[in-house]
């Protein structure tokens, strides 16, 4: 399985999910769809279908036009979410294929969208599975609460997401790892691996590349969102639970001027 990340817009990824053997691809978030085509094509590719991570434009604003110039290609996106020019819609535990080795198994992630649809990639390959997060999911960060609740986030971070293996790698909607990172040091600022991972995320950025992907694993070290059950961090914010501190880390993030 290879994975191809598209940068589109200001800061978003869209990315290209490729079986080897059939030379099948998908497309995920692809909303500027002449250059997810161009990526395909350049490594000799056919896009078979889009997986749309939730209904904001600059995720599914593409649909459409790469509809267009893929006829019968499959657009799934959530159920729960009105997702522009979906054919075929999901929800947690949907099950679809690509090519001949990849398995794809979607994960309802809801709270920054009621629908938000997460996929966990798997491949008969011996490697690392893959997640991508959409909006739910930074690199040390989580989309804001516009749908949804702290409960539902908790959930959707820390339990569906958490519980995926801790090698998975962690494919987001955005290159907003820098700040993110920022944030978190005034948060943490004794962790040390935050301190060394800003330092190679700005190294990456200064040298125009991104910094996708991450792993599970690396996101419980240093993505305070996903920390919140840890006692100190509970002890910061001076919650009694996990959930209570989720909330106040994002509103203190909503708040930090950054």
């Amino acid at each position: 399985m290879k994975i191809i990340p598209v940068a589109c817009l200001e800061d978003n990824y869209a990315y290209l999910i490729v079986d080897e053997s059939t030379k099948s691809a998908a497309a995920v978030d692809p909303v500027e769809p002449e250059k997810v085509l161009a990526a395909a094509a350049e490594v000799g590719v056919r896009i078979d279908c889009v997986l749309t991570t939730h209904h904001h434009w600059d995720h599914a604003g593409g649909n459409e036009k790469l509809a267009q110039s893929v006829p019968g290609i499959k657009v799934y996106g959530g159920s729960l979410d009105n997702v522009k020019g979906c054919t075929d819609q999901v929800e947690n535990g949907t099950k679809l294929s690509l090519g001949k080795d990849i398995e794809i198994l979607c994960l309802h992630t809801p709270c920054h969208t009621k629908g938000h649809i997460s996929y966990y990639v798997t491949s008969k390959e011996e490697e690392d599975p893959a997640v991508f997060t959409g909006d739910t999911l930074f690199i040390a960060g989580c989309g804001r609460f516009f749908e949804g609740t702290a409960e539902q986030m908790y959930q959707s971070l820390c339990v569906t997401l958490g519980s995926l293996p801790k090698p998975t790698r962690v494919y987001c909607g955005h290159e907003y790892t820098v700040k993110n990172l920022k944030f978190i040091l005034t948060v943490e600022p004794e962790n040390e691996k935050v301190k060394q991972k800003l330092e190679w995320a700005q190294k990456q950025r200064e040298a125009n590349q991104p910094t996708i992907p991450s792993t599970i694993g690396e996101e419980f070290e240093t993505n305070t969102f996903m920390r919140v059950d840890l006692p100190e961090i509970q002890a910061k914010f001076g919650a009694k639970s996990p959930v209570e501190a989720l909330r106040e880390v994002r509103k203190t993030k909503d708040n930090w001027k950054g």
